[in-house]
């Protein structure tokens, strides 16, 4: 992909961008959370997260500067070393293979910068595509839930799946492509690993 992406720590000019994103009720059903909260509502609670140190909330950008989405590592747990992960792509950027790029830097800065053991995450058992997508990256199935959430008007079922630090380091060792940008002011570092992929 000839498109540079990159992830920067979420500032508070960021909020009505995340606002925006929260009042997608399309989007928010990706995350199965309740959408159209208030502005006020959301400050709120940036104020109340802004130094928790069980998160770490990116905006993903463009090379141009354009936030495209949202990536997130939630529920950290520094004793058990594991966090949740989540990935919000605005509409006009999705279908793109952005994703991709994003998942590869967030487990890179979960697991070489963080020292997290496992990253996890849930997926609607209907997302197909975002499950291939996870599969690619990594993860691997470790339970279905049976109406586990509740969104337009039905419950859902939905997979959980994991990668494990090793397993992450181990393909980096095999030589799979990774680019990665992550800072927490903008542009302030970039690392790029350009090996040469090699299949098994």
């Amino acid at each position: 992909m000839s498109h540079k992406l990159f992830l920067r720590a979420l500032e508070r000019n960021d909020l009505r961008f995340v606002h925006e994103l929260n009042n997608n009720q399309s989007i928010m059903s990706y995350w199965f959370e309740e959408p159209y909260e208030s502005f006020d509502e959301l400050e709120e609670l940036y104020n109340k997260h802004i130094h928790d140190n069980a998160e770490r909330r990116f905006v993903a950008e463009d090379s141009h500067g354009n936030a495209i989405g949202l990536v997130e590592l939630i529920e950290i747990d520094y004793i058990h070393r594991s966090g949740e992960f989540q990935i919000i792509i605005t509409p006009d950027h999705q279908g793109k293979g952005f994703a991709r790029s994003l998942i590869q830097q967030a487990l890179h800065y979960s697991f070489t910068i963080l020292n997290l053991h496992k990253v996890y995450l849930i997926v609607a058992v209907e997302n197909v595509k975002a499950i291939h997508l996870y599969e690619e990256s990594g993860f691997i199935e470790e339970g279905h839930l049976v109406q586990e959430f509740f969104i337009n008007g039905k419950y859902r079922d939905v997979k959980r799946m994991y990668i494990l630090q090793d397993s992450y380091l181990a393909q980096l060792d095999h030589g799979v492509i990774v680019k990665f940008c992550v800072w927490p002011v903008r542009r302030q570092s970039c690392l790029t690993d350009r090996s040469r992929v090699r299949r098994p």
